[in-house]
């Protein structure tokens, strides 16, 4: 079960007292990542593309301490585990939300992975995760080509967030554009740019 900090009592004392009342404290980060590897792993192996980037998000999110924390109302909350949300295109015509565990092992991932977006897919209902996991989000917009995008902040919901579109190729490399977003009281620019860094070297490792 997630647990209540005393913010003074944390390394994000003074990020607590400065942004957990302004009235816009989300920062989004944009960057171009190399996915060549991984565009290669799912054409040779099947895999899905946007499950191997999910799979990657979550190993380079579980080893940032700052995505165990969350701002939420006005508290800060501590985690145990993280999942990665996804929105999923279901049999009517609408989306859902579907939230996968954030797994060492690629095998266990994809098979969650494709047993929950698959139920979601049938029934129209979004599936989520026990409130003990620290939910990462994202929306891939896959068909189109965009460079990024400032996700809505409605001061519910401040979850970190990536988006991303379809990826480009190169003659040698294939690449693609990702934004992220994040609360400012759960991470500064540094860590939040080294988990994009973290990213890029988990899907050049596939």
């Amino acid at each position: 079960m997630p647990r209540e900090l005393d913010p003074r009592r944390t390394n994000r004392a003074l990020a607590f007292s400065l942004w957990m009342q302004a009235p816009m404290p989300m920062v989004t980060l944009f960057k171009t990542l190399d996915v060549t590897a991984a565009c290669r792993a799912a054409r040779r192996h099947g895999y899905k593309f946007n499950m191997l980037l999910c799979w990657a998000i979550g190993r380079a999110a579980a080893r940032t301490p700052a995505f165990y924390r969350l701002p939420v109302g006005q508290a800060l909350m501590e985690y145990d585990r993280l999942a990665v949300s996804v929105v999923v295109a279901t049999a009517d015509g609408g989306i859902a939300t579907c939230d996968i565990p954030v797994s060492d092992s690629l095998a266990a991932f994809q098979q969650d992975y494709l047993a929950r977006t698959g139920q979601v897919a049938r029934t129209g209902q979004a599936l989520a995760l026990d409130d003990d996991c620290m939910v990462i989000g994202t929306s891939a917009l896959a068909r189109y080509d965009i460079d990024g995008a400032v996700n809505l902040y409605a001061g519910v919901y401040n979850n970190p967030f990536l988006i991303w579109g379809r990826y480009r190729r190169g003659p040698l490399r294939t690449r693609l554009p990702i934004s992220f977003q994040f609360h400012h009281t759960q991470m500064d620019g540094i860590p939040a740019a080294r988990f994009l860094e973290d990213l890029q070297a988990e899907l050049r490792r596939l």
